[in-house]
């Protein structure tokens, strides 16, 4: 049986050691289930904590992604076994992947994320909790959870309200697939190399000078990444999100029924605007709903609270929100074509939102109360 996550260490020339993660589900994308994240947390952990151990890379198995995001089919079958009650298994799924998340972003050694091919949803919250997140000519990055009744969480909350402009809220509902510029634009990643240049760059992870400074660590990190992504045999490109910036600004201005309105009547020749006017449309109204009250958090809510407010939202959205059936739609029936619970963002009541709104738990029994 292949290990669905393969744990390693690699020696260097100044005796530290690097943890090394490879997600290894190939053929599913490497798309995240509950038993690599309970595998990952423990072996991160450990690593957290071993002197030997200088710093951490993740990367993902074959040439197509890093990681899709999670892998929801058993979150589906529970939720529709009991409707309306909300599951062990939503429960347990999202509150670990949080938490390994979480621990990430608190890591303090140096982590280095491979971002090559594709980085979606739960997969692009492992890359926003790394220090060093590198992009290659490859890599494609989106949050498509509109597409399946869910919002961006494992963190969007947090690193979508930080973009510029009206970005976030752009990429939460139209499920933008970002390129290696726009992800360095809306610092998703902050270096970038050829997807050629993974064993030399592992080779060159070898030869730094490690020592028991943490600070020091992530310092000769950036510097060896700086100094061979000016040595970078591909072009970085240009980056839509940027360059449109405006237009995305005034698309997404006023209310929800306003941007609806102007996404339906919008009338463009590019063609990766078109793809997001579709998918925006195509989306879960009640997601929709969604994106605005993250979006409404603005920066207010440290990384903690961000993930407080998500569980909450999560677990809901499984419970009695549009999950499974846009994952019945996209993933288990796939005939792409989700009947949401409501037809239109004029529709949706408040009673629906503010259901998916109020968590099922007070600060003191939340199962993330120690973050």
């Amino acid at each position: 049986m292949t290990q669905d996550v393969i744990f390693q260490t690699l020696g260097t020339l100044s005796g530290k050691s690097i943890g090394v993660v490879t997600l290894n589900i190939e053929k599913a994308l490497n798309a995240l289930n509950i038993d690599m994240v309970q595998a990952m947390t423990k072996q991160l952990k450990h690593w957290q904590t071993n002197d030997d151990i200088a710093m951490v890379v993740l990367d993902g198995s074959g040439d197509k992604a890093f990681c899709a995001g999670g892998d929801v089919r058993a979150i589906y079958h529970a939720s529709v076994a009991t409707p309306n009650k909300m599951t062990d298994e939503a429960c347990e799924f999202f509150t670990q992947e949080y938490q390994l998340d979480y621990l990430l972003h608190q890591f303090g050694k140096p982590v280095l994320v491979w971002g090559d091919g594709i980085v979606m949803g739960g997969g692009l919250g492992l890359m926003a909790g790394g220090s060093h997140r590198v992009l290659t000519e490859r890599s494609r990055i989106a949050m498509p959870e509109v597409t399946i009744g869910l919002y961006p969480d494992v963190g969007g909350s947090y690193f979508l309200n930080r973009m510029p402009g009206k970005t976030g809220l752009f990429l939460g509902l139209t499920a933008y697939n970002m390129n290696a510029a726009d992800a360095m634009y809306v610092n998703v990643g902050n270096h970038f190399l050829a997807s050629d240049d993974k064993e030399p760059l592992f080779d060159a992870l070898a030869d730094i000078h490690w020592n028991d400074n943490a600070q020091v660590n992530h310092q000769a990190l950036t510097q060896l990444l700086s100094s061979m992504q000016n040595k970078v045999s591909v072009a970085l490109g240009d980056s839509p999100l940027e360059q449109f910036q405006q237009q995305i600004n005034l698309l997404m201005s006023g209310g929800i029924e306003d941007v609806h309105h102007q996404l339906s009547s919008l009338q463009t020749e590019l063609d990766w605007l078109k793809r997001a006017q579709k998918t925006a449309l195509a989306g879960s109204p009640l997601s929709w709903h969604l994106v605005f009250a993250q979006a409404a958090l603005g920066t207010e809510l440290d990384l903690a609270d961000c993930f407080k407010w998500e569980l909450g939202v999560s677990v809901n959205c499984c419970s009695h929100g549009d999950f499974c059936e846009g994952v019945r739609a996209l993933l288990i029936d796939k005939d792409r074509n989700p009947q949401w619970r409501f037809t239109d963002v004029a529709d949706v009541t408040d009673d629906a939102l503010s259901a998916l709104l109020t968590s099922p738990w007070q600060a003191n029994n939340h199962p993330l109360k120690d973050f």
